[in-house]
């Protein structure tokens, strides 16, 4: 059990502190995600960005995965649903652009606060609150792996067995500190699991903006927009 999203991250860093990470980055998925994304990248000395994947949700059943969407606009599907394509080809359709009319929102809000991070070359760590189906973990994983990262990490305070299996299979490296047997939903292993709002996030993006030229980006896109204003 954890307390909250800080309690982990802070556990997870002790698992990889004093480890050879090459101009290090922390790739987070929002909105909880950036919570332990934050905390990391800090006691890691690392770079913070988001990474945005979107689940696609089953018909009549929102909070279940049956795939996600990356920002790129690649979808991952589970086992359970590539059996039911042609069933679900309309609806497919609909949801996905759904998903990414919500990826382009949040793309907007966060290049607001920092721009994107540069992926070639780098260590790069990608980290949520947890993981239950895997879907959009697995989108993103597969976003980032195009960008040609050094090395791609996982880095999760905890996951599904079975899901963090198939998780391994998109990334060089898992790290995670629990992974139950009974396991029913992520929120169960937090004391504290409250709803983290698009304001926390987009400000703790901006606050670990770690290098002279992101938090310079950062700063200067609220003032050109003030002084488009006065304009």
């Amino acid at each position: 059990m954890f307390h909250d999203r800080e309690d982990a991250a802070h556990q997870l860093a002790a698992k990889l502190k004093g480890r050879a990470l090459h101009e290090p980055l922390v790739l987070a998925i929002p909105r909880g995600g950036v919570v332990v994304g934050a905390a990391l990248a800090q006691e890691l000395g690392a770079e913070l960005d988001v990474v945005l994947s979107r689940k696609l949700r089953a018909p009549g059943q929102p909070e279940l995965a049956i795939g996600a969407i990356a920002e790129d606009g690649q979808v991952y599907l589970n086992h359970h649903a590539e059996g039911f394509l042609d069933m679900l080809e309309d609806y497919l359709a609909e949801e996905r652009h759904h998903q990414l009319a919500e990826i382009a929102r949040r793309r907007k809000l966060f290049r607001a606060a920092r721009p994107q991070a540069r992926v070639t070359g780098r260590t790069v760590i990608v980290t949520d609150d947890g993981i239950a189906t895997g879907s959009t973990m697995i989108a993103a994983l597969q976003a980032v792996k195009a960008q040609k990262p050094r090395e791609l990490i996982v880095a999760v305070p905890v996951a599904s067995p079975d899901r963090l299996a198939e998780v391994r299979r998109w990334c060089d490296e898992v790290v995670c500190l629990l992974t139950p047997e009974l396991f029913w939903a992520v929120g169960q292993f937090y004391e504290d699991f409250r709803q983290v709002e698009d304001e926390e996030a987009v400000e703790l993006l901006r606050k670990h903006a770690t290098t002279p030229q992101v938090k310079e980006a950062a700063t200067s896109q609220p003032e050109a927009a003030a002084t488009a204003r006065a304009r």
